[in-house]
């Protein structure tokens, strides 16, 4: 049930009298009413307060007579308890009896609360609210729900599993028992009584499947130190970690509670937990949108424009790249943090890009604006397009984080289609290349060109020809038009790169052949959507 009763009166009284908060007190009598944690912190104080007044006959008080489903309850059953009356160096410390319940009240009130810190307290009142909301709105974000999260300090864990000692003790000796799983865990209570106090304040509702973050990141100074002797107990669940600035995160102090005895905790931890002195405090509160993602494609006129930014040992070579110009001004418009450009393939600097243009798909972290009509969509593309003539992009839209697998699909087995302008050697003749045109499904032997061996796997890789036209310009010169396989390097099939493509043009032609010019005439990938341009 969810309403206090004869047998949480002794838990009551024992919390209320090592310092807890009536919040914390609700969360260790299972309680799981989210109406009651909602109520003012003073009125809970005075209705504990007026439940340990009551005549112990009368099970509930109206106060607590609140219809809500259960989610947790003590169990009513014996069960084999660990060693009796344990505490702090071996023993449960002896709770000074407190027969003036008014004191007990009165004392909780003014303390800092010696499970949660305060969490429930100060930080569940109107003013730490409206403080969250401020940095929200403040932050300028587009959404239309949020979700919450909170990160606590991971001595928290230590303190509920003390007070979860002693209470257990404290039902055990009324024939009860109860397990951790039963209390109500401190995130969710602090959840149900600051989600709808967000919600009314922001003007959007509380959705766990919403792209849009409010997060607060508490800490508590005065105790970090609480969690040290599990490393002792525990040292197989602290390892350091690269990103990790303390190794006493929550999941390793949770994972070391799961494995210490109780004996040996309560050697080394005070049962229940002393009072601290001060509040937790708000590190941090941080907004975060989840990821926007524009799709298109682009076409590039330049032989001096490299893909993505050209670097060589720290030293920029070309001052832009095809990802910059687009990029640049989707950064702008939708006030993202950075970008993750990706395409389907990719061309080399000198490599035009014509046709339809090749697939590119741009990953928005954290933009700050998130809704975008096709029309704003289609001027944003206009505006990309003004910018340079060195690119263009068409069917700008926005996609899913899931459409974008579309592009990567089956990616070797796509083709596409190249024309090449050729130069020989040894002079040649229309009928001295006629042939190329009959050969039809040719296929590769090409090893990794050397030209990117630094930054590609050595490896034999087999590629596909599937059809070749040829163009004669002249005696030394032909152009030479290809439909291949997605991933076949065409420059090394055109001058073998050492011999480490067979067959090449130049074998094939008994020449020294070389390639000029290369331009990518098709990207053979039907996506993202074409759109009415």
């Amino acid at each position: 049930m969810s309403s206090l009763t004869e047998k949480d009166r002794p838990i009551v009284q024992l919390l209320l009298n090592t310092g807890t908060c009536p919040r914390c007190i609700l969360r260790f009598c299972c309680v799981g009413s989210q109406t009651l944690y909602r109520c003012p912190y003073k009125d809970l104080m005075k209705d504990l307060k007026e439940f340990l007044k009551n005549n112990q006959e009368k099970e509930d008080t109206d106060c607590f007579d609140v219809v809500d489903p259960p989610c947790k309850r003590i169990r009513l059953e014996h069960t084999e308890e660990g060693p009796d009356d344990l505490k702090h160096n071996g023993a449960l410390q002896q709770i000074p009896s407190v027969n003036d319940e008014n004191t007990a009240v009165e004392n909780s009130a003014v303390k800092v609360c010696n499970v949660c810190l305060g969490i429930l307290q100060e930080f569940c009142e109107a003013d730490f609210v409206k403080k969250v909301c401020q940095k929200v709105n403040s932050a300028g974000y587009q959404f239309t729900s949020f979700v919450f999260s909170v990160s606590l300090p991971p001595q928290l864990s230590v303190r509920e599993r003390a007070a979860w000692l002693l209470v257990k003790q404290e039902v055990g000796n009324l024939g009860l028992s109860l397990a951790k799983d039963d209390i109500v865990q401190l995130k969710e209570a602090y959840k149900w009584i600051i989600h709808p106090q967000l919600s009314e304040e922001l003007g959007v509702p509380a959705d766990g499947k919403s792209l849009f973050e409010v997060s607060v990141v508490f800490a508590h100074p005065e105790t970090d130190e609480e969690c040290h002797f599990l490393a002792t107990a525990c040292p197989d669940c602290f390892k350091p970690a690269k990103n990790k600035q303390s190794v006493f995160t929550r999941m390793a102090v949770i994972k070391a509670l799961e494995k210490i005895k109780e004996e040996d905790f309560l050697k080394h931890f005070p049962c229940p937990p002393s009072s601290p002195k001060n509040l937790c405090v708000a590190l941090e509160i941080q907004c975060n949108n989840g990821a926007v993602f524009v799709a298109g494609r682009y076409n590039k006129y330049s032989r001096n424009l490299p893909q993505t930014p050209w670097i060589i040992d720290g030293e920029r070579k070309l001052e832009s790249s095809v990802e910059e110009l687009i990029s640049e001004h989707l950064m702008a418009q939708f006030k993202a943090d950075s970008f993750n450009f990706s395409s389907s393939g990719r061309e080399d600097v000198d490599v035009r890009t014509l046709g339809n243009g090749r697939p590119f798909a741009i990953e928005l972290v954290n933009p700050r604006r998130i809704h975008f009509t096709a029309e704003e969509m289609k001027g944003l593309q206009q505006t990309i397009n003004n910018s340079s003539d060195k690119i263009q992009v068409r069917d700008l839209q926005l996609v899913t984080r899931s459409a974008i697998g579309r592009m990567k699909e089956g990616e070797e087995e796509k083709t596409k289609t190249y024309s090449a302008l050729i130069w020989t050697d040894k002079a040649i003749q229309k009928e001295d290349i006629a042939f190329l045109d009959d050969i039809k499904e040719l296929k590769l032997d090409q090893k990794t060109p050397l030209r990117v061996l630094h930054r590609r796997p050595l490896a034999v890789r087999r590629r596909i020809i599937h059809t070749m036209k040829s163009e004669y310009v002249d005696e030394h010169h032909f152009r030479l038009h290809l439909k291949t396989q997605a991933g076949t390097y065409i420059k090394e099939f055109v001058h073998g790169d050492f011999g480490r493509t067979k067959p090449n043009i130049g074998s094939l032609l008994n020449r020294t052949a070389d390639i000029l010019e290369l331009d990518v005439e098709s990207v053979d990938v039907d996506w993202p959507p074409t759109l009415d341009n």
